[in-house]
């Protein structure tokens, strides 16, 4: 392949991203249209997709595959329980429960996880890369509408904080996958499950939007 593979990979999955940005529930939480239990709602999905990428991380540290991805900085679980421990109270694990999409999109990457490490560098970058880009407009969103902190409870999911320059560690991330160790056929096969991870996502909105038609 001629073009970088963080090229290729942005570029041949920019529809199924697009499509999953503009989900009708994503704008409305965006336009400040749904209430923070909407908020809450989506939050506790990212969990459980979360809690099926770091659950299968440390396996992988060695692998020559998805190994070099596996960057404890990046890790999201720890955060997104005081979110919700800040959203939902003390006892939010009591009330935690999955939507469908949201079982199948967790049980893919634990798949992946278990038995593809190149599938699980597809979900890795899908979810991480987007959480350094498009998810500070998300946390800055989430302030102003409904009163968080800055950088604070209910948006730490949000903050890396040993990420000091995300611009730098973006672009090592790049290099990172240019690098990947993986035939064209295998990187081809990476493409089509970034592809997939985006529809998972566009899934989970879709059923999220369903919970919460727009009320205003």
């Amino acid at each position: 392949m001629d073009t970088p593979f963080s090229t290729l990979i942005r570029t041949a999955s920019h529809e199924q991203h697009t499509e999953a940005e503009t989900s009708s529930f994503m704008g409305d939480l965006l336009g400040g249209r749904l209430a923070v239990d909407a908020y809450a709602r989506y939050t506790e999905q990212l969990w459980f997709v979360y809690q099926a990428l770091e659950e299968g991380a440390e396996a992988l540290r060695d692998d020559p595959v998805a190994g070099p991805f596996i960057q404890p900085e990046l890790f999201r679980t720890a955060a997104l329980e005081q979110d919700l421990a800040h959203l939902r109270g003390p006892d939010w694990r009591a009330g935690l429960t999955a939507l469908p999409a949201t079982v199948a999109y967790a049980e893919r990457v634990a798949e992946c996880a278990r038995d593809w490490p190149a599938g699980y560098v597809a979900h890795h970058y899908t979810r991480y890369l987007g959480d350094l880009s498009g998810g500070q407009i998300i946390r800055d969103k989430a302030e102003r509408t409904w009163g968080f902190a800055r950088k604070g409870d209910g948006v730490r999911f949000y903050v890396f904080e040993e990420i000091s320059n995300p611009a730098a560690f973006k672009r090592t991330y790049r290099e990172l996958l240019d690098g990947v160790n993986a035939d064209d056929l295998e990187k081809q096969r990476i493409v089509d499950e970034c592809k997939r991870a985006f529809d998972f996502n566009s899934a989970v909105f879709h059923q999220l939007g369903g919970e919460f038609p727009l009320s205003a």
